[in-house]
């Protein structure tokens, strides 16, 4: 009689605790292996792409993932193919130059609807933020027709000065800007500081993990641009990296190998950037998201 009612007792117990355990590390390591699995499932072009930039061109189109021959001289052949040294310091050129003036024009409109008073900021500000709904492709014609006017056509300065104001960059610092206290600028102030040193020695500094987050996205943007600087440029010399990568593939024939030698050398600085810099973008976010 006891036995039985002792059975009964104990019974539920175990698919409780199986509940327990799984809620505690089951699910958990269900969760890890659907990540890995996708992770490993998007690192299958990549693969593939760093793997064909060491074959022959006649192994290219083959099922075994592995070259038979490993060609390390597909890399050395593409700079005897085209300059591509000069479409490299083209593309890191162009998009260092709209990374810093983008960091700083935002940060200073960031900075008069974040710090300043004055009638009818918030309304301005919404007016700002509205341009992002406007597609790129709307704003297309105009910007190449102020280049034309303004002289800027095929150089330099025709990539790089439309790209250099965002409203998203000045949206993100912004918020940022929002969560530090006023009583530094009131203390800034009461000692007789300007606006300008209020901004350049007080505002600025804080809002370090914002710019530098601002910064990676705004590099890694503008580093492969095509739209633009395909209908922009016409000099072989200014070409970036994928307009040059796109009269390379077009002009001398399907050389599927050098082309997959190329784009490993093209995304070098992105994997870098992003392995470096992944802290900073993931506390430059959590920190410019506290205050709305």
């Amino acid at each position: 009689m006891s036995r039985s009612s002792g059975d009964n007792l104990t019974e539920p117990s175990a698919p409780s605790s199986w509940r327990r355990w799984w809620y505690r590390h089951g699910r958990f390591g269900a969760s890890h292996a659907v990540l890995v699995l996708i992770a490993a499932t998007m690192l299958v072009p990549f693969l593939w792409m760093v793997l064909a930039s060491f074959k022959p061109i006649e192994e290219v189109e083959e099922l075994n993932p592995f070259p038979t021959v490993w060609r390390l001289s597909n890399y050395p052949a593409v700079f005897k193919e085209i300059p591509f040294a000069r479409y490299y310091f083209n593309s890191l050129f162009i998009a260092a130059w709209v990374t810093f003036l983008q960091c700083l024009t935002s940060s200073m409109a960031a900075y008069a609807f974040a710090r300043l008073r004055w009638r009818g900021r918030d309304h301005v500000f919404r007016l700002y933020l509205a341009t992002l709904m406007i597609p790129g492709v709307v704003t297309m014609i105009p910007n190449y027709t102020l280049m034309v006017n303004l002289g800027l056509l095929d150089s330099y300065a025709g990539l790089v000065v439309p790209a250099s104001f965002s409203a998203f960059g000045t949206f993100l610092l912004r918020q940022f800007m929002l969560t530090i206290p006023p009583s530094l600028d009131e203390a800034a102030a009461i000692d007789g500081a300007s606006h300008w040193q209020i901004f350049w020695d007080v505002i600025l500094p804080l809002a370090r993990p914002g710019l530098i987050t601002l910064a990676i996205f705004t590099f890694l943007g503008n580093y492969g641009s095509f739209f633009w600087p395909l209908i922009l440029i016409k000099s072989e010399h200014l070409r970036t990296l994928p307009i040059g990568m796109l009269y390379f593939d077009s002009m001398y024939g399907k050389q599927t190998n050098l082309i997959m030698a190329a784009s490993v050398m093209n995304i070098i600085p992105l994997v870098i950037l992003f392995v470096v810099s992944q802290k900073f973008i993931v506390k430059g976010i959590q920190l410019g998201a506290v205050k709305g």
